[in-house]
């Protein structure tokens, strides 16, 4: 090997290095949100007058000087439509999704019973939210997902009037996780709301939730698996979860008109309501309410207490009754014995990739192959059945697969 000579014998790389090491200072200069700063350095008094240190704060903001414009983006999207009840649940409900969970739960299971026996949770629960939160921690590896939560919050704070009031109290709760020592600033990653860890928990619902359950010292919910599981227990067990009970059952329905709100399962059976696996109701006295997600041309639930407990976790029935789904079905239950009311013959989420892979072949498709039929994969599929001269239709189905095949 040849003896390396100095930088000074190569002008051309010296000149391009000082240029490089001048621009830097300029392009932060440029980046920089004077305004914000100021905003900054006002909260901090607010942070230490809520009992944030000094040196907590200056560390927290150390480099974040102008407000993140991707979190503003992802504030004020409004999708174009609500998506189709099928989509929602064929994107979370999955073959795919069902072995995993059933793969993580063999080998979490030590802690899992550990977990059930302190707070009472099924574990097939916990997985399924691990699932439709972050796909079993895979989310936590996407840099462009996963932002630091201090700028996020601090961007919803000075710049999201909608989320003003959200973005200071999550901001204020964060500050305290990071002077707690549960994590360190180059660490506290979360969604672009400032969802943090493998179980998605907002600063304030971390505070008063999460766990040590490994016994670190550290309630470290982006990291530890356990740690993430048992504090999404505690948010359920805390919340009223009933030990042993399930979320709800399939039913059936007579045709005519069924009162809204709460009955007893006597009084709804009395009424002609039915499991849809033919098997009885166990216990009668339990009260439940009926909710046809989509119209009575699709499946029918009686929803018991749990439901609602997981709907603490995020407030929606349909989050709700697909982590209900998925998690019967990791504990090895049967799929739905009623299906959703689709325009469509469905396909699995393997098919699915095999769909978006063939139309990233053709040029239609630039997206992740993901096996979840989101809009990216909509939109291909619509371009590809208008340069097929086929009705226009954007739907993940057989027929477009083995168009596609052919």
């Amino acid at each position: 090997m040849a003896p390396s000579r100095p930088l000074y014998q190569f002008p051309l790389y010296a000149a391009l290095i000082v240029a490089w090491l001048w621009a830097l200072p300029l392009a932060a200069m440029e980046s920089a949100d004077p305004a914000f700063q100021k905003w900054v350095k006002d909260f901090r008094k607010t942070a230490i007058a809520n009992g944030i240190s000094g040196p907590v704060y200056d560390r927290a903001f150390a480099g974040v000087n102008a407000p993140d414009q991707w979190v503003l983006d992802k504030a004020a999207y409004q999708p174009e439509f609500k998506a189709p009840v099928w989509q929602y649940f064929d994107n979370r409900v999955q073959k795919r999704a069902v072995a995993r969970g059933r793969a993580e739960k063999e080998k979490l299971q030590p802690w899992l019973d550990k977990i059930e026996q302190r707070y009472g949770v099924d574990p097939n629960i916990l997985l399924a939210i691990w699932s439709v939160e972050s796909s079993f921690g895979a989310i936590l590896d996407n840099q462009t997902v996963m932002r630091n939560v201090i700028r996020s919050l601090a961007t919803l704070a000075y710049a999201d009037p909608q989320r003003k009031k959200f973005g200071r109290q999550q901001l204020l709760a964060a500050l305290k996780i990071l002077q707690s020592g549960d994590i360190d600033e180059g660490h506290l990653t979360g969604s672009w709301a400032g969802a943090m860890g493998h179980t998605q928990f907002i600063p304030t619902s971390y505070q008063a939730y999460a766990v040590d359950l490994d016994g670190d010292g550290k309630r470290d919910i982006w990291n530890s698996v356990p740690d993430a599981l048992a504090t999404a227990a505690n948010l359920l067990s805390s919340n009223g979860w009933r030990r042993g009970e399930t979320w709800g059952y399939e039913v059936t329905i007579p045709k005519r008109k069924l009162p809204a709100g709460k009955l007893t399962i006597a009084e709804w059976e009395k009424l002609g309501v039915r499991r849809a696996n033919g098997e009885p109701f166990p216990r009668k006295q339990d009260k439940a309410e009926l909710k046809l997600l989509d119209g009575r041309q699709g499946p029918a639930f009686l929803m018991l207490k749990n439901f609602f407990v997981i709907k603490r976790y995020n407030n929606s029935d349909r989050y709700a009754t697909a982590v209900g789904l998925l998690a019967d079905q990791i504990g090895g239950a049967p799929g739905l014995v009623r299906d959703w009311n689709r325009p469509f013959t469905p396909i699995d989420s393997n098919q699915v990739e095999e769909l978006q892979r063939l139309l990233k072949q053709r040029g239609f498709y630039k997206g992740e192959i993901d096996g979840k039929a989101g809009a990216g994969t909509r939109a291909a599929i619509r371009n590809f059945e208008k340069s097929a001269g086929v009705e226009v239709l954007g739907y993940p189905s057989r027929e477009v697969l083995e168009l596609l095949r052919k």
